[in-house]
């Protein structure tokens, strides 16, 4: 089981601890609910160090990552990200993944934790035009540092003006002493803030004089649970529930990250696929009544039919009821469609409804 560089603290704050992914990590700390309302209405700090970076570098790059991804990462210019997702030749996801231009001829790639072997396995296969390619991951620390407060409560750490750094973009300089950091305004929750990058002996002091500097703010660690329930409130898809190798990502609704304004893996058989369209679609739900939802349980039709089947679910803290995600036939994906979710030997009413579930 590999740790963090932050694994120590996190055990000596009395943190839950759970394997994740090959990693040792924080599930929690006080409770779901309660670091769930910190990061809504506070500042909450995740150590996601888990995550995969890889470097992708020389004047054939871009030429790459445009193959293997299904955004048009030609619209990026330095400073920006893009998320976007690797296709499979089979009409499946390999995995999903931000993609951040250093420059023109410097890229990093961010994916998931769980899929960095078969993501480097994958990409180094498809790497024809010799583009020079450096897994980082092991070297790599990541803060998410999120909430309505995490500009102010981080301003003093910076020289940089948090404030002006808009979604989806990032800007390199000095953080919590640190020179060289990547300060990006993305996250996983929908209540804003950012994502630190830096180098595993950096890890340490960046996390202190965040904490030090949050401590006004009522900033507390958050572990990967409320992770998991601010970003299902948001309707983000986890890669493994929501989508996977057998997903398309225009039955997943992610067909605003595939352009086929270029050419790239398996783009011909899914603009047929939009061009046709699709046998089944991921649709939100929200429960009627009282219940909890969760990952493999049937969806079923008013007769008790099963048409599908949760890919995720939760008890929503912020809405106070249950709400999910699950694949249905397209027929059926429309807002307002009556379904049902069997919770062992009851089928609770649910509606299907428009994301993201929390709006704030």
């Amino acid at each position: 089981m590999n740790n963090t560089a932050l694994s120590h603290i996190h055990e000596a704050l009395g943190a839950k601890m759970v394997p994740f992914a090959g990693y040792n990590m924080p599930v929690s700390y006080e409770g779901i609910n309660i670091e769930h309302e910190t990061v809504r209405n506070s500042v909450g700090v995740f150590d996601v160090s888990h995550m995969g970076e890889f470097l992708i570098t020389g004047p054939n790059a871009l030429a790459l990552i445009q193959k293997v991804t299904s955004n048009d990462a030609s619209k990026l210019t330095e400073g920006k990200a893009q998320y976007s997702c690797f296709p499979n030749d089979d009409g499946g996801i390999v995995d999903d993944l931000i993609v951040y231009c250093l420059d023109q001829e410097k890229w990093l790639l961010v994916v998931n934790a769980s899929n960095i072997e078969k993501d480097w396995n994958w990409i180094s296969n498809k790497n024809t035009m010799d583009a020079e390619i450096k897994n980082l991951s092991e070297d790599y620390s990541l803060l998410a540092i999120q909430g309505p407060n995490a500009i102010e409560a981080m301003q003093s750490l910076t020289s940089t003006d948090l404030s002006a750094i808009s979604f989806y973009t990032f800007e390199i300089n000095n953080f919590a002493g640190i020179e060289n950091v990547i300060i990006s305004a993305t996250g996983y929750t929908g209540s804003g803030g950012f994502e630190i990058y830096c180098k595993n002996s950096e890890a340490e002091q960046i996390w202190t004089r965040v904490f030090e500097a949050g401590k006004d703010f009522g900033i507390k660690p958050i572990g990967l649970a409320a992770r998991d329930t601010l970003r299902l409130e948001m309707g983000y898809c986890l890669y493994g529930n929501d989508i996977n190798d057998t997903t398309s990502p225009l039955e997943a609704g992610l067909g605003w990250i595939t352009k086929f304004t270029k050419e790239f893996t398996n783009s011909d058989n899914l603009l047929k696929q939009k061009e046709q369209g699709t046998d089944r679609r991921l649709i939100a739900f929200e429960l009627d009544e009282r219940g909890i939802p969760r990952q493999g349980y049937d969806i079923v039709d008013s007769t008790g039919k099963k048409i599908g089947e949760v890919t995720s679910g939760t008890m929503s803290p912020s809405l106070g009821k249950g709400i999910g995600m699950g694949y249905v036939p397209t027929i059926m994906k429309s807002v307002g469609t009556q379904i049902h979710i069997q919770i062992r030997k009851n089928a609770i009413p649910a509606t299907i409804v428009k994301l993201p579930f929390y709006k704030n």
